[in-house]
Parts: structure tokens; C-alpha cells; sequence
């Protein structure tokens, strides 16, 4: 089995890579097909998103869960998968089926742009992620989302050139997505077979699922649901502004993501074997591990905001720094929430909490985005998503309060909070005395990245906290390893 450190680093390419080559491509697609035809892209992907999401119920959780809780045994290990997969292939089935009526019955604007998200509902059908993120398996994912974005990338740039390429874009973006799901079934056999499972083992998961499925599409009701009520009540110019925002968030997040992702399927694990301590252990250094890197996130993002929209994406995206800065404060509640629900909620089957959590959060995410939408547009979806995203990580914090101390670690590392908001002040008097430029960008992102190295490292070592100990571990094992390697080749 490989070590969390090792999975974390591949679950951390993994999530940003999701993210990151798309990225690259934004500043030229943004320029080239404009804020109308990327919101026109964002609204018609967000409703095909739904379609998916609801081919897999909770699916993706519940794969991960159960396959880390007895992957230990090959034979069971093949029929929990035969019979998962099978429930996810007649759901998926089911989804597509919808999606093709729904596309020819009753969408009647931009048809082909619809038609051509087909692929990427379909996907669906052959995503089994679950059953590798389980197996703690990551290094396979990346390698597949390396081979499949980079080809994405490779295309958008040569085939996409004008407006009128949106056609050529959407196509891009929805094969690549099809064709990453494909690539992972050469593993299947290493791992796996297929048994023969009855109804009865097939509509076993169907609830556990089901409990699952409703958290998850709460929880994309204030992650999607906000660019769909844009496109309804206000342009696809905002849906553009918010998508653009919405991706540079989702960069530095790919690390928080990244830990729960790997720490779900290992929390499943240790608590199936029985160890109570290990898990209180994982989970306060993980609180206290995403509340320094939250706190870099967040003030980071909000003192380059201003300078990172018009040079990123264009003059034409200037109003995107504003909601980049809103946006930014949900790190701090998707962080926190990250790891309740990863390696406490979910992996102990208190499903409940988590699906009452997400609901709250998902009403109030209507109820502002209704009222605020149409008079503040992508400002007032930014608004509504802080208040959705607070509210579900409250309500974890406080279901959790009497078995985890989440405020008292929290609280310890108000300093590092502090230090942000100090490099935020920085790194935006420098956005304002200097021009708005890739230079400035530039100086900004390296002053403000010393400067909260430097300061948190510092407050580590003065509170002699155990991320210290962890720190310097880490930096000797590299040392010996590197000095390991030198004797070796010295003795060849």
C-alpha cells in the first residue's frame, strides 16, 4: 500500500490537472471566443453536469468507501465492484437516455453546443475512479489525466480561433472528458473481475447511494445551479465573469481537495480496523495542515485580484477581480468542511449530518441568489455561494463539536490568518503603485509568497507545533535520500 505523503502528492496533481490545463488554455480561449460565447459554453455545460450528476448518485462516495474497506480481500473486492458498477451502468444508461430527449424536445437555443456536451454526459457510464481511489491507486488517475488534458490543451490551441469556434471547444473539452473515463478500464483486470451478482446485491447499494446523492446535489446546487440562475436572470456575459472566477479558485483548492480524496478511502480503512486514536491524529493535523494553506490561498488570491482578472483573461474580464476576492473567502469553509466530511462524516456513515448540511446550504444558495442575482448579477451569486458554503460547515462543526475540537485547532492557527491578511495589504499596495501587468503579477505572487512562507514557518518553529516536526522530518528524509543516492553513484 502506498503512504498517505506519496498519494497526497499524486491526488494533488491529480485534482489540479483536472483544473490547471483547461487553465492554461483560459487566457487565449477567453480572448478569442469572448464573455458571451464561454458563458453560452459554462450555462449548457452546467445543465449537462446534472444530467451526470445524477447518473451517479452518490456513487462516487459510496464506490470509494466500501471498495477501501475491503480491498484487503480480492474475491469480495470483485463482487462489490461487480455490483456497484452494475447499479452505475443502468442509472448511467437511464441519464443519457434523458439527456437525448431532453436535447432534442426541449432545448431550443444553441442545440449543437447542447448536443455536443452528449460525450461528456456519457462519460458517466465509464467512470470508475471510485473503484482506484479506493484501492489508493492515484498515480494510475494522474497518469491518465496527464496523457488526455494535455491532448485537450493540444487542440483548443490549434483548432479553436475564432467565436464561432465554440463548436470545436465544446467538442474538445467533452471528448477529452469521455476519453480520460475510457482509459482507466486497462487497469480494471490487475485489480479486478467480474462476478456474476444477482438484483438483490446490485439494489443493496441503491440506498447508501441514494442517502449520498442528495448531499452531492445540494452541494452542486451552490456550485453549478449559480451560473444557470445567471443565465436565466441576468447574461452569459456574467455566467462568463463567474466562470472564470470559479476556475481560478479552483486552482489552489486542488489541494485541499487532494487530502480528502486520499484520506477518505485510508480514514474507511483505519476505522475498519478499529483505531480510534489514528484517526483523531489524522484529523487535527489535517484541520491545522488546511488552515495554514487556506489562509495563503484566500489572502493571496484576494490581493492580486485586481490584477490577475485583466491580465489573465483580458480587459474584457476586469469586473472578475471583484468576485475572485468574494469568492476567495469559501476557502476557508470548503477546507474545513473538506475534512469533517472526508475523514469523519463519510468515512464513520454519519450520512445524515452531511445531507442536512448540504440542504441548508443549498436552500439559502436559492433564496440569495433569487434576491441577489437580479439587481448585483455575478457579485450577488458570489454572496449567496459565501453564505451556502458558511452554512455547511458550521453545521458540520457544530454536529462534530463533542468528538473533534475543529474551533480550538482552528483558533491556535489565528496567527497564520493574521500573517495573510498583513500579505494581502502588501501584495495589493504593490498591485496599486505598479502598473497592471504580468510584471506586476509576477512581483506580487513571489513578494507575497516569501513573505507568508517566511512568517508561518517562523510562527511553527516559536510555537514549536508538531508541523514543524513534520517540516524538518520531511526536508532531512529528502537530504538523506538525496545523499543515499550520491554514495550509491559514487561507489559505481
Amino acid at each position: 500500500m502506498e503512504s498517505v505523503k506519496k498519494n497526497f502528492i499524486y491526488n494533488v496533481i491529480y485534482q489540479i490537472l483536472l483544473i490547471l490545463l483547461p487553465l492554461i488554455t483560459a487566457p487565449y480561449v477567453s480572448r478569442t471566443l469572448g464573455a458571451n460565447s464561454l458563458g453560452i459554453y459554462s450555462y449548457t455545460n452546467s445543465i449537462a453536469y446534472y444530467f451526470l450528476l445524477v447518473a451517479m448518485l452518490g456513487i462516487s462516495n459510496h464506490g470509494n468507501r466500501s471498495i477501501a474497506a475491503i480491498r484487503n480481500d480480492k474475491d469480495k473486492l470483485s463482487k462489490v465492484f461487480s455490483a456497484i458498477f452494475s447499479l452505475q451502468f443502468i442509472t448511467c444508461s437511464i441519464a443519457i437516455i434523458a439527456y437525448i430527449i431532453y436535447t432534442f424536445l426541449f432545448c431550443k437555443e444553441n442545440l449543437l453546443i447542447v448536443f455536443l456536451q452528449l460525450p461528456y454526459v456519457a462519460s458517466c457510464i465509464f467512470d470508475i475512479s471510485w473503484l482506484f481511489f479506493g484501492l489508493e491507486k492515484f498515480k494510475i488517475t494522474v497518469t491518465r489525466n496527464i496523457l488526455i488534458k494535455l491532448i485537450s490543451v493540444l487542440c483548443t490551441f490549434i483548432f479553436v480561433r475564432k467565436p464561432d469556434d465554440l463548436w470545436k471547444y465544446t467538442l474538445i473539452m467533452s471528448l477529452g472528458t469521455l476519453f480520460s473515463q475510457v482509459y482507466l478500464w486497462k487497469y480494471v483486470k490487475k485489480y479486478v473481475s467480474f462476478k456474476w451478482v444477482g438484483w438483490k446485491e446490485i439494489f443493496s447499494n441503491l440506498k447508501p447511494v441514494l442517502i449520498l446523492f442528495i448531499p452531492v446535489i445540494s452541494y452542486s446546487i451552490y456550485k453549478v445551479m449559480d451560473k444557470i440562475m445567471l443565465g436565466n436572470m441576468s447574461d452569459y456575459i456574467q455566467v462568463g465573469y463567474f466562470q472564470s472566477a470559479e476556475k481560478i479558485i479552483n486552482i489552489p483548492m486542488g489541494i485541499i481537495t487532494a487530502l480528502g480524496t486520499v484520506m477518505l478511502p485510508r480514514m474507511s480503512n483505519i476505522i475498519a480496523m478499529g483505531d480510534k486514536e489514528k484517526v483523531k491524529e489524522y484529523i487535527r493535523v489535517s484541520i491545522k495542515f488546511v488552515t495554514i494553506i487556506a489562509s495563503a490561498i484566500v489572502f493571496g488570491l484576494t490581493g492580486v485580484s485586481s490584477v490577475l482578472a485583466p491580465v489573465y483573461f483580458g480587459e474584457e474580464f476586469q469586473e472578475c477581480g471583484g468576485i475572485i476576492a468574494l469568492l476567495a473567502v469559501t476557502v476557508f469553509f470548503i477546507s474545513w468542511a473538506n475534512v469533517i466530511r472526508t475523514q469523519y462524516l463519510i468515512p464513520y456513515h454519519y450520512d445524515k449530518v452531511y445531507l442536512y448540511s448540504t440542504i441548508v446550504g443549498a436552500v439559502l444558495n436559492l433564496i440569495f441568489n433569487a434576491l441577489l442575482i437580479p439587481k448585483y448579477k455575478a457579485i450577488g451569486a458570489s454572496i449567496g455561494t459565501i453564505i451556502a458554503e458558511f452554512s455547511v460547515m458550521i453545521i458540520q462543526v457544530i454536529a462534530v463539536r463533542k468528538k473533534i475540537k475543529v474551533i480550538q485547532y482552528i483558533f491556535k492557527y489565528v496567527p497564520t490568518i493574521i500573517i495573510g491578511v498583513l500579505m494581502a495589504i502588501l501584495v495589493g499596495y504593490l498591485g496599486i503603485i505598479m502598473n497592471k501587468s504580468i510584471v506586476t503579477l509576477i512581483v506580487q505572487v513571489f513578494v507575497g509568497a516569501i513573505f507568508y512562507c517566511s512568517l508561518a514557518v517562523l510562527f511553527l518553529k516559536i510555537t514549536k507545533d508538531e508541523l514543524w516536526d513534520m517540516l524538518i522530518k520531511t526536508i532531512k528524509n529528502i537530504l538523506n535520500r538525496k545523499k543515499n543516492r550520491k554514495q550509491v553513484v559514487e561507489l559505481k
